[in-house]
């Protein structure tokens, strides 16, 4: 299936980050992260940012946004947040002047783009569009989120082991579990795809934290009495090199 399809056919995009706890704790920690590094009144370009739930509080905080993804519904749906604009494009070619954003949002292309030559040029094509300074901030989903979802929920059943274990050893996610084919990152491979890309100041947080399975199983009832702890943790472990890779996903920022 390929990336329309499964967006036209899938899960709503746009409440894809309320409809789990973890979900809604990756977007309390992804927005945390950016906040903590994005400069006031950033001109900001979300690349693949889909519907545009970042983009939309992005724009309420002052930053000038402008949305790209492949998706024409979903660009469409972006375009109507207030302070949001927003078009058609692939991360891969950006139809962006050099040097014009003081950020650049990479918050899906890179685990969609499966081939290591594509994250390449899209993380190129991130740094092409930076002015000298600007910041990049780029998520990959974690080589053990299946592993640990699939353990907690009870569904790691034998006929999902090898899959488990490919992705673990090779971050080739088959869609064993839901969602497309993508390629799934370790704290350190992002960290070595960014670098490599030319960026400076790498460095690579881990989002969700410990104790998003948990918060799964304990269900969106008891979210709001729990999120704070689950924070907490998240903080605590974001940068521990035992922990960082028990994040669903991990996030890197650093400089062009």
């Amino acid at each position: 299936m390929d990336l329309a399809t499964h967006y036209a056919t899938g899960p709503a995009e746009d409440t894809r980050l309320t409809r789990t706890p973890h979900g809604r704790l990756e977007f309390l920690r992804t927005r945390e992260l950016i906040r903590r590094f994005l400069p006031p009144r950033a001109r900001v370009l979300d690349v693949g940012g889909g519907t545009g739930v970042h983009a939309a509080w992005l724009a309420a905080d002052g930053h000038e946004v402008h949305l790209l993804d492949p998706v024409p519904s979903h660009a469409g749906q972006a375009g109507r947040h207030p302070g949001v604009t927003a078009g058609i494009a692939d991360a891969r070619a950006l139809p962006v002047a050099s040097s014009h954003c003081d950020a650049v949002l990479l918050l899906g292309p890179l685990y969609h783009l499966v081939e290591d030559a594509d994250r390449a040029r899209a993380l190129a094509e991130a740094r092409r569009v930076l002015r000298p300074g600007g910041l990049l901030a780029a998520a990959g989903i974690s080589r053990y989120l299946s592993l640990l979802e699939t353990a907690t929920t009870g569904t790691l059943t034998a006929d999902r082991e090898a899959s488990i274990r490919e992705v673990i050893a090779t971050g080739a996610y088959d869609g064993h579990a839901g969602f497309v084919p993508t390629h799934w990152h370790t704290a350190a491979g992002l960290h070595g795809e960014v670098a490599d890309a030319g960026f400076t100041g790498t460095t690579v947080f881990g989002v969700e934290g410990p104790a998003w399975p948990a918060l799964d199983v304990a269900g969106l009832a008891r979210f709001a009495g729990l999120a704070e702890p689950a924070l907490r943790a998240a903080r605590i472990a974001e940068r521990d090199p035992a922990l960082i890779d028990v994040s669903a996903h991990l996030l890197a920022f650093a400089r062009r």
